[in-house]
């Protein structure tokens, strides 16, 4: 790496604790026990640069500061080997040229000028729609959206699990709400998604709201209506009475009394796993395939 500053570890307070670089916790004095190189951005040819997805692995080229924020003031929080493996947390995209990343369980900012990509992380494998694990592939999908907001007319989000920097927030009563991030569904994108209907809407980071309430409650050769007293895991509970109507992922319980279900409940709520009951308005729907 010609013309670039490698980053080395200057100051080690004794043996003992230059035993534990790299594991370290952020305790409130380990600043004072690992010192970085002056890190001069100037002078660094960016490695890395641009966006990742979350969850990307990346490896350090050269001993490199893991620091407690994205500039050259935070301080250090321990130093990493050359050859080190980390992984992309909490955002996609870096701030300026550092990047959100963990490293032996431990979070916090890294140089792009001395990360590499390994790989980006995969997309979990679509729904099987021939029986066997479909449903428990359904609920693993539910699962991972919950935290995530309620996003008026959408449906996307991060199957590797959300933070507080991307979960989304939404204010004010949809329709006319305002929502603030690029992750999270409205009921029916949640169910589309869930769901994988129609059978290419199987990434969920991607952007996408192919059905309202509306489409779900009528028949359709990708679902059908099944009994509230015989709902199984993974079906769904929707209604639309023409004026509004709402759906839901049904994992268990009463289909008549309390369920536990995951939805994108409201702009107040965000998609949650939560027991409720539902009025008679509600019917039962099952994907084909199941």
């Amino acid at each position: 790496m010609a013309g670039t500053k490698r980053l080395s570890v200057v100051v080690v307070v004794s043996a003992v604790l230059a035993a534990c670089a790299g594991t370290a916790t952020d305790t409130a004095g380990d600043s004072e026990l690992l010192r970085g190189a002056n890190e001069d951005t100037a002078t660094i040819t960016s490695e890395l640069s641009g966006g990742v997805a979350i969850g990307s692995t990346l490896r350090t080229t050269a001993e490199l500061n893991l620091r407690t924020g994205p500039s050259l003031e935070n301080r250090v929080r321990l130093v990493m080997p050359s050859g080190a493996t980390l992984t992309t947390v909490n955002r996609g995209t870096p701030s300026g040229s550092w990047y959100n990343v963990r490293y032996n369980g431990i979070e916090g900012w890294a140089h792009g000028g001395y990360l590499t990509l390994i790989r980006a992380p995969s997309t979990p494998a679509p729904i099987s729609t021939g029986g066997g694990a479909s449903r428990d592939q359904a609920i693993t999908r539910a699962k991972g959206a919950v935290g995530f907001g309620y996003r008026w007319g959408k449906g996307r989000w991060l199957p590797f699990g959300v933070t507080s920097q991307n979960k989304g927030v939404c204010t004010g009563n949809c329709p006319n709400c305002t929502y603030r991030g690029e992750y999270g569904a409205d009921c029916s994108g949640f169910a589309a998604k869930v769901w994988t209907v129609p059978s290419w809407n199987d990434d969920m980071t991607k952007e996408a709201h192919p059905y309202s309430t509306w489409d779900f409650v009528k028949a359709n050769s990708q679902w059908s209506t099944v009994s509230r007293g015989a709902l199984k895991k993974a079906d769904a509970l929707v209604y639309n009475d023409g004026t509004g109507g709402h759906i839901v992922i049904y994992e268990s319980g009463d289909g008549w009394g309390s369920s536990w279900v995951y939805e994108a409940r409201g702009c107040a709520f965000g998609i949650v796993h939560n027991l409720r009951s539902f009025g008679s308005l509600y019917k039962g729907i099952a994907r084909a395939g199941y």
